[in-house]
Order: C-alpha cells, then sequence, then structure tokens
C-alpha cells in the first residue's frame, strides 16, 4: 500500500566519446512499460490513425485506456457485491427441500369400523410413490451485531478498493510522464549528435584537402573519423530510445502500432517549479493521499470484524415459518389424531428460535487473530504519518536540486556551443588544431546531453512530487 524510499534516480558518470560514454539514455525511466508491450500486437488491424497529443492529452487518453486501472475499478464492483452479501444477511432466508420417492403400502385403514385397532393395517402389500416437501422461510431479528459489523467492514473495504484505483491513476500518469519526456529527450540528443556530426564530417573534408598540401596531418583525420565512427554509436542508442518510448506512448494511449503519434511539443524544456513550500506539500500530502485514506478505512474495517468476531459467542434469534407435505397415494390415510404417518402429512407453523454456531476455542484464535491485523494496521498508519511526510521531503529536495542544475548546464550549454562554432571558425581558417575542435565538440556535446538529461530528471520528478502530495491521483 505504501512505500518509501529512494527511486534509484540513476546518475551515471559518462566516460567516452569524446570522452561522452552513454547519454544516460536507459535511465530515462521507460523499463515500466515491459510487459504491456506484449499487448501491442493484438489489436485487430484497422485503418491508421494519425494524431497529435499534449502531455495532458496523453495522460488524459491513458486514463480511459489502460486495462490495469480498469482492473482495480472491476475489484471495486467485486467488494460492493461483498457489502450486498453482508447486508443481504438480514433479509428471509429460504430452505426448502423437496423429492420424489417409494414408500411401502400398507393394507386397510388402522382401525376398523367399530374402532378396535385393525393388527393387518400394517401388512406391507408393496411400495408406491411418495411426494414430499420440507421448508422453513426465517428472518434474522438479533445477531448481536454480527451483520453490522460485517456489513461495515465490507463497505470500509470498498473505500480501499477505490483507493487502489486512484493508486494505479497516478502510476498510469508517471508511465505517460516518463515515456513522454523520455521520448522528447532522446530525440533531442539525437539531433545534438546529428548537429556535432555536421561539423565533424565538414572537418574531415577539409583535413582531406589539406593533407594533399600538407596543411594537416593523415593522423588529424583519423582522429576525426574515430569522433565520427563513436558519435554514430550514440546516435543509433538515441534512435533506439526514441522508438522504445513511442512503442509506449502508443500502448498507454491505446493506440495500434501501425497509428501515427506526434508530439505537441517540438523540443524538451523544463517545467514551472512547484512554488508551494516543503510543509504546506508535507500537509497537503497528509491530506490528500489515497493510501491515507486506506489506512483509515483500513483501521475502521478492522475494528468492524474485532466486533463482529467477539460478537460471534453470541446466537443469532430469528422468527419465521416452518412447516411440510408429503403425499403417499398407496397408502390408506387416517384422520386419526393419535396417528402421525410421515408418508402423508401437511402442516405449518410460526417459528421463533435461537441458533448457536460456537467452537469456543477456535472463537478464540479468531479473535485474537482480528485483534492482531487492527494492531497492524495501526503500525501501519505510524509509518504512514512518517514516511509520507519524509517522501515529499526526498522529492522536494530531488526536484529543487534539479532545477539548480537545469539553469547551470543551459549556460554550460550555451557557453559550450559558442565554443564549438568559434573553435570550428578557426579551424575552417586553418589557425586552429584538429584536437582542438575535437575538445570544443566533447565540452558541448557533453554540457547539452546533460542538461537534456537533467531536465528530463526535473520533469519526471516534478510529476512525481505531484504524485506523493496526492495532488495527481
Amino acid at each position: 500500500m505504501i512505500e518509501f524510499g529512494n527511486d534509484n534516480i540513476q546518475q551515471s558518470a559518462r566516460p567516452g566519446l569524446f570522452g561522452l560514454g552513454s547519454l544516460g539514455l536507459g535511465s530515462l525511466g521507460l523499463g515500466c512499460l515491459s510487459a504491456g508491450f506484449l499487448l501491442c500486437g493484438l489489436n485487430t488491424p484497422l485503418q491508421a490513425e494519425e494524431m497529435v497529443l499534449s502531455l495532458e492529452q496523453a495522460v488524459e487518453k491513458a486514463l480511459a485506456h489502460d486495462p490495469r486501472i480498469g482492473e482495480k475499478q472491476k475489484l471495486v464492483g467485486a467488494a460492493e457485491g461483498l457489502v450486498l452479501e453482508a447486508e443481504g444477511s438480514a433479509d428471509w432466508i429460504y430452505d426448502v427441500n423437496a423429492f420424489v420417492a417409494l414408500a411401502p403400502s400398507i393394507r386397510g385403514d388402522f382401525y376398523d369400523s367399530s374402532g378396535q385397532y385393525n393388527r393387518d393395517s400394517l401388512d406391507m402389500t408393496g411400495v408406491g410413490p411418495w411426494f414430499n416437501v420440507d421448508f422453513t422461510a426465517v428472518k434474522p431479528l438479533y445477531t448481536y451485531g454480527k451483520i453490522e459489523n460485517y456489513s461495515r467492514a465490507a463497505r470500509e473495504n470498498v473505500k480501499i478498493k477505490k483507493g487502489d484505483v486512484n493508486l494505479a491513476r497516478a502510476n498510469t500518469y508517471l508511465d505517460v510522464t516518463r515515456a513522454y519526456y523520455g521520448y522528447l529527450t532522446a530525440r533531442d540528443v539525437a539531433l545534438l549528435v546529428e548537429d556535432a556530426l555536421g561539423k565533424l564530417d565538414g572537418a574531415i573534408t577539409l583535413v582531406d584537402e589539406w593533407v594533399e598540401t600538407g596543411k594537416a596531418k593523415q593522423s588529424d583525420k583519423f582522429a576525426l573519423e574515430t569522433g565520427v565512427a563513436i558519435a554514430n554509436r550514440f546516435l543509433a542508442e538515441a534512435r533506439g530510445t526514441e522508438q522504445v518510448a513511442m512503442a509506449g506512448l502508443k500502448y498507454l494511449v491505446g493506440a495500434k502500432s501501425e497509428d501515427t503519434l506526434r508530439l505537441a511539443d517540438t523540443q524538451l524544456k523544463p517545467v514551472v517549479m512547484p512554488d508551494k513550500t516543503l510543509p504546506e506539500l508535507q500537509l497537503a500530502a497528509l491530506k490528500n493521499r489515497p493510501e491515507m485514506s486506506q489506512v483509515e478505512a483500513g483501521l475502521s474495517a478492522r475494528r468492524a470484524l474485532l466486533d463482529a468476531k467477539n460478537s460471534e459467542f453470541y446466537p443469532n434469534i430469528y422468527g419465521g415459518l416452518a412447516g411440510g407435505f408429503a403425499y403417499s397415494p398407496d397408502r390408506v390415510s387416517t384422520e386419526e389424531v393419535a396417528v402421525y404417518d410421515p408418508f402423508n402429512k401437511a402442516g405449518a407453523t410460526p417459528v421463533l428460535g435461537v441458533k448457536w454456531d460456537l467452537s469456543s476455542g477456535a472463537q478464540k484464535g479468531k479473535v485474537a487473530q482480528a485483534q492482531a491485523e487492527l494492531d497492524a494496521v495501526l503500525e501501519l498508519k505510524s509509518i504512514a504519518l512518517q514516511g509520507i511526510p519524509f517522501q515529499v521531503a526526498e522529492r522536494f529536495h530531488t526536484v529543487s536540486a534539479n532545477d539548480k542544475m537545469v539553469k547551470e548546464l543551459y549556460k554550460a550549454a550555451r557557453s559550450g556551443r559558442r565554443w564549438m562554432i568559434s573553435t570550428y571558425a578557426d579551424f575552417e581558417a586553418g589557425i586552429e588544431e584538429a584536437d582542438k575542435v575535437i575538445t570544443a565538440l566533447q565540452a558541448y556535446v557533453l554540457a547539452h546531453s546533460e542538461y537534456l538529461q537533467v531536465v528530463n530528471d526535473y520533469n519526471v520528478n516534478v510529476a512525481r512530487l505531484k504524485v506523493v502530495t496526492g495532488e495527481i491521483q
């Protein structure tokens, strides 16, 4: 119900291409869709559609489509059925047993015309059909709180299941957010690498000309070609991640694999920083988080179950009607009240009774179990009261750090591009060495890719902050 701790945000070091190493695309948080991708191919082929979605539109479509939410909603329906079952236990209870069997035939009446007992009357002369119906219709009048408490526990269980629906909706929101920003990040990284490749290709063309005139060495060309090959490796990684993110978005919003889906955002940008203070966010989380409502409902349900288990020590008082009918045509009937023939009878009577089902040893164990489960939920409430503010603080400080990182890396990316452009211009003019071009490209690509990665982390962490404060559910 409630989980605490770090979300394992990866902070990978990036030594390598021109010193770049991995561009960190593996940490975009797209792995959450793994099992869902298996369902993408199950759609019946239809005419392909084209759609353009913003993040808000993608989230809206995903919330309406995600079968994980549908599953939780069905479980709410099952819990509501349990309420009907518990409350319906106070209604009439019918027990009807009807059968057809064989009954022994008898000779004559039990008494002769003079009133003397007929000794031959019970002589069996064969068998005949026997039609029998027994019935009871009773209604609980007083159960010492069993029905009321079980019904209250069932109603609280509905609240818990509805909380699960809200949690599933929040998870879907996070999945869409990670896939949406992951796609934009991978796409922008690919464009960044393509820009660097353009500069490298141009530099190689110049070096080819300069090698023939002696203005450049063959080693300069090898250095540039090495950079091109490694850059192509990261371009392939970025494009692959971009395709995975798009496939995830299509799955989440219910689009088919052949549909064309484009994002409304043309580039990755940082979202607005939340303007509330940490204490305000923590207070909102304790008030709005679905888990808090679930804990309160769980406590109420467990208290009701404990009361219900204690009431099992007492009987149930009921009233109603009981009776039966039996008929065997091959038996001689009698109107003598002193004679009872179970094969020929008819009657019904009002009843008032007490029913007591009690296994004293086992019942004590059931009460102890219910008490322990109540105590466990009380401990869970303590965990929530301490853990939820910590979750909010963790995410708030992470978002604040990301915000500062975004601002600083934006400056670095701009300066790195200016450095790269000016160095490349000097190289074209023949007054700069090839290794200086590679160094400048390294700094630019590293700074800009770090900027894109941190913007992605920042945007996703803002979304997580909205979830842990209960704003999204």
